[in-house]
């Protein structure tokens, strides 16, 4: 996939007050990636099909009527910020590192994204949120400490949608020992090598 790819997959699903709202992110991003390292340097070309398209994508394995989605150290706000300019549904970001949540609300408050809340904490420590419809994490842990960590906003009704790269299989095996549910792996469109975890019914055996 392109970045003129990535651009017409968006184009395509979304209105142009949406894309608005994610071109005015990616200026962000791209701005305070020079102050912190928030996305590797090497994937500033491609950053509309690396981050953007990658991180929209999750929302197709999300149920229809979800209210609240909880991304778990949300760092750049990938795929937190995305999924919250794309839906203008109440998102709650999860990060522990004083820099990236001054980033994230900046980022709120300057796209117009009210109903996103930003929490400076780790996730394990969060208990007096709404319970979530739907957990995201990219490139914070393996899955089975993820699961862990969520316990405080999660019931059984809700839905974890993790990228997880070619370690999805491996991961969904090794956490299967010691949490049950229905677990799928779906493939990414941006890298047909990489998984997303997709499962709902979450608890420990």
């Amino acid at each position: 996939m392109t970045e003129e790819d990535a651009k017409r997959w968006l184009a395509e699903r979304y209105d142009a007050a949406a894309l608005d709202r994610l071109a005015a992110y990616v200026d962000l991003l791209l701005v305070e990636a020079d102050r912190q390292n928030l996305i590797s340097a090497s994937t500033f070309p491609s950053v509309w099909t690396r981050h953007i398209v990658d991180s929209a994508q999750l929302l197709d394995h999300t149920p229809s009527d979800w209210k609240h989605w909880v991304d778990i150290g949300a760092g750049a706000g990938l795929p937190g910020l995305v999924v919250a300019a794309l839906s203008k549904r109440a998102v709650t970001l999860i990060e522990p590192r004083k820099l990236r949540v001054e980033f994230l609300q900046r980022c709120a408050d300057t796209l117009g994204l009210s109903k996103v809340q930003v929490i400076h904490a780790k996730a394990e420590r969060v208990f007096d949120i709404a319970m979530a419809d739907v957990v995201s994490a990219r490139a914070v842990a393996k899955l089975e400490a993820l699961l862990a960590a969520s316990r405080g906003f999660v019931s059984k009704r809700s839905v974890f949608i993790l990228p997880k790269g070619e370690s999805a299989q491996s991961e969904v095996a090794s956490a299967s020992r010691t949490w049950h549910g229905t677990f799928h792996v779906k493939h990414s469109i941006v890298d047909p090598n990489s998984g997303i975890v997709v499962a709902s019914g979450v608890a420990a055996r």
